[in-house]
């Protein structure tokens, strides 16, 4: 088993995330990360899924995507030369003193952001593949992380490729 980075271009309408998302329950996949927003063409919405499973199975439920109305595109990313992004909203104890000086210094390290300071937390955001993420979580854990959003993994061809333009 492995995961797989799904790329998925459909129609933007109403129901078309539940089509595709119930395909995927009813194989009884998890789906470990899920983005979705408009794409470059109007009309059109983009959906990156992660989910896990061997070739065998996952060409599968691609093949199954693809007899779908309202998509247009499924692309396997797995193994291909991509950039992965995600994003990430932590919201971290921190007293004012040395607490908040050592949240401050990873934060500096990872290169997140500092988006809010309260008079007992700080609120940080992260963009970075998931290993950075979850570097970051498991430091600023001993401070007491008190809340995490994170957004699920988005992805893009390197270079000139582009999903579209797939044969």
């Amino acid at each position: 088993m492995k995961r797989h980075t799904l790329s998925v271009l459909v129609e933007n309408k109403a129901g078309v995330l539940s089509r595709v998302t119930g395909l995927f329950s009813r194989r009884g996949f998890n789906i470990e990360s899920l983005a979705v927003g408009p794409s470059e063409e109007d009309g059109t919405s983009r959906i990156t899924l992660v989910v896990c499973g061997d070739d065998r199975e996952v060409e599968q439920v691609i093949k199954q995507l693809n007899k779908l109305i309202d998509v247009i595109k499924v692309s396997d990313l797995t193994g291909r030369e991509r950039v992965e992004r995600e994003l990430a909203l932590i919201k971290v104890a921190a007293e004012p003193g040395e607490a908040r000086a050592g949240v401050m210094q990873i934060a500096t390290i990872f290169r997140a952001h500092i988006i809010d300071v309260g008079g007992k937390t700080v609120t940080l955001q992260v963009t970075g593949d998931s290993d950075k993420i979850d570097a970051l979580e498991g430091l600023l854990r001993p401070y007491g992380v008190r809340e995490l959003y994170r957004t699920g993994r988005i992805a893009v061809l390197r270079g000139q490729k582009t999903v579209r333009s797939e044969k």
